[in-house]
């Protein structure tokens, strides 16, 4: 697990990777990056790969190398202002995006399945001791 600042620079505290690597499901394991990325980043990443040109909290980027499951980014500032908002540590928001991550690089697919990860996602955030996961928190903005 390795975490950069985004430009491939080691990020200074590695103990966002090794909290994924503790708190991941059994059958991820390969080589995942978490790139924590500027909110003007994101954005550009989020228009060339998704189309939507807004900075969103965090992409994930699978890999078809053997080894290798593929890579997380986390726009930085989106997830500072999702943390005050929610009234968490800046570090609990950033677990709960890696982790959100993290699943969809080993194939869920909260848009077009059948909850399945969002089971995923509430049973694992739930052993960590997180809050609501990403896919809880839009089910209640569309409740409203």
């Amino acid at each position: 697990m390795a975490v950069t600042d985004g430009r491939g620079r080691p990020w200074p505290s590695p103990t966002l990777g090794r909290w994924l690597a503790a708190h991941a499901q059994a059958r991820a394991r390969g080589m995942v990056t978490i790139a924590l990325v500027s909110d003007p980043a994101m954005r550009r990443l989020n228009a060339t790969f998704r189309g939507a040109d807004y900075p969103t909290d965090v992409l994930s980027f699978p890999s078809d190398l053997p080894g290798v499951l593929g890579d997380i980014a986390i726009a930085r500032g989106v997830a500072a202002r999702q943390a005050r908002t929610l009234g968490h540590a800046e570090t609990t928001e950033l677990r709960v995006l890696a982790l959100h991550g993290l699943l969809h690089l080993l194939g869920y697919d909260h848009e077009h399945d059948r909850g399945e990860m969002r089971r995923a996602e509430d049973r694992l955030r739930r052993r960590a001791g997180l809050p609501a996961g990403l896919i809880a928190r839009e089910s209640r903005l569309h409740e409203r």
